[in-house]
């Protein structure tokens, strides 16, 4: 892991009670100036491309992105966590898309974060749990496995040898937030300047966006929280024959600890160069995982970082990061299906009508089934594609161009106003395209899709053994009533 600041050659201070700042205006203003000095900026290389440097605009968004993701790795709280949410993975840095500059700069903010050293963590496990560390584990790592913007994993073993993952939360970090969050104005404006990065985006209430994102991030800090999402989501995949999900200890959580069971497998980097038939096993574990969750609940886990996953050598998947998940209303969760389902059947008028009725398309849009159609061939690639469909840099390219894009295929987008419930599905999208792109997996996507919904049968191995331990838990399918 690399422990460095971002920008920096320096070694990070450890993240405590005492460095991660709290306060409204301390933390407000650092990012209000960037967006002041960053839109004069922005006309400056504008000025120096039309009188001669072809290249400075390009030089004014890279320098920019690393001051951004420099800022918000040094604010060790909400702003770094926001940052991780609306960053994507692995985008083609050829695009010419200006967000792609950004998110591989904001991408880094998943894996570099400054470990706290470990009698800060052995300090904040003991008071928690109210026990000495040497009661409650054989052995406990000091090197974490990893450390994020909320808190670090530790691997560890009980005393009657179960192997464990020790997740603790920085001393001061939840506090730090919850100032960042009673500032309405905060996340608001980090929002907009997120939207300020490309040339034209979907149209969305950037104060409702900020408040679903903040709902997410106060779950996010909540440990108590995050263990019934690890506890719903072990019950619903218990048993299943490639998603494994970890087992709580629940003698060992609190408030600020979350321990459970260790889920071995191989590295994101090691899977990465593994044969073509094992990559495209993992990708469909994860396909299923990411989009059946809606299709035979309400969940939705919406952080998908391949630093979360655990990849098995015989095709399985572990899933151990539950920090990040929306509970769908049904009836959000029913549109987002009824939306794919006539996408997919060609039925513009039942994909307009449905939209119309979940708040994409206000009544007196000008948008017509036609449009809103063409919106979803480009969204929706791989899914109304040839089949099998490859994944490659440019499903992504062409996902984040529908959405953020400066031509035809968002010309829709820009023109729908974007419901706040629907601001995560767009970055699972983005997510799990760029993850698959980057395994290189080759997928019967409109087949897996039809058979999470129920009306196809599975054409692949993984499918049958996911359809058929569906049926046997009596789970319902797609569009079945909740």
């Amino acid at each position: 892991m690399n422990s460095e600041r971002l920008g920096s050659n320096e070694q990070p201070s450890v993240p405590t009670a005492q460095t991660v700042r709290s306060g409204r205006i301390r933390r407000t203003v650092p990012i209000a100036g960037f967006a002041a000095r960053s839109a004069g900026g922005r006309m400056v290389a504008g000025l120096r491309a039309r009188t001669g440097d072809p290249d400075a605009v390009d030089k004014f968004h890279q320098r920019t992105a690393e001051r951004y993701a420099e800022m918000l790795g040094h604010s060790k709280g909400v702003l770094m966590k926001a940052g991780q949410l609306l960053s994507t993975y692995d985008i083609d840095p050829d695009s010419g898309a200006v967000f792609s500059t950004y998110q591989k700069a904001l991408q880094r903010l998943q894996s570099e974060a400054p470990p706290m050293e470990f009698e800060t963590a052995q300090a904040a496990i003991e008071q928690d749990l109210g026990r000495p560390i040497t009661e409650l584990f054989e052995k406990i790592e000091e090197t974490p496995l990893a450390a994020a913007s909320i808190g670090q994993v530790h691997e560890a073993w009980l005393p009657d040898g179960t192997h464990v993952a020790v997740k603790v939360q920085y001393p001061g970090v939840a506090r730090a937030i919850h100032d960042d969050l009673a500032n309405t104005e905060l996340l608001a404006t980090f929002v907009k300047l997120g939207m300020s990065m490309t040339p034209k985006s979907m149209r969305t209430d950037q104060r409702a966006a900020a408040a679903e994102i903040s709902e997410r991030i106060v779950e996010e800090i909540d440990y108590r929280h995050e263990a019934r999402s690890i506890r719903r989501f072990a019950d619903l995949y218990r048993g299943h024959p490639f998603i494994r999900v970890p087992e709580l200890i629940e003698s060992h959580c609190g408030e600020q600890v979350l321990t459970m069971s260790y889920v071995e497998g191989v590295s994101w980097s090691e899977a990465r160069n593994a044969d073509q038939d094992l990559r495209n096993q993992w990708a469909e574990a994860i396909s299923y995982f990411a989009f059946g969750a809606y299709r035979h609940s309400n969940l939705f886990n919406a952080d998908p970082h391949p630093g979360n996953y655990r990849f098995g050598l015989d095709g399985t998947v572990g899933f151990v990061d539950f920090g990040c998940v929306k509970q769908f209303p049904e009836r959000v969760r029913i549109g987002i299906v009824r939306m794919l389902r006539a996408a997919v059947n060609g039925d513009r008028d039942e994909l307009y009508r449905v939209m119309r009725s979940s708040g994409w398309v206000s009544e007196d849009s000008d948008l017509t089934p036609d449009d809103v159609m063409a919106w979803w061939r480009t969204m929706a690639g791989p899914v109304l594609g040839s089949q099998p469909h490859r994944y490659t840099a440019d499903d992504a390219t062409a996902l984040l161009q529908s959405l953020f894009g400066d031509n035809s295929a968002s010309a829709a987008i820009r023109k729908m106003d974007v419901p706040p419930d629907y601001v995560m599905l767009s970055r699972i999208n983005l997510g799990i395209n760029a993850i698959l792109a980057e395994l290189g997996a080759e997928l019967n996507v409109k087949a897996q899709s039809d058979d999470i919904d129920g009306i196809g049968e599975p054409l692949t191995h993984h499918g049958k053994l996911h359809v058929a331990w569906a049926r046997e838990r009596g789970l319902p399918f797609g569009l079945d009533p909740r």
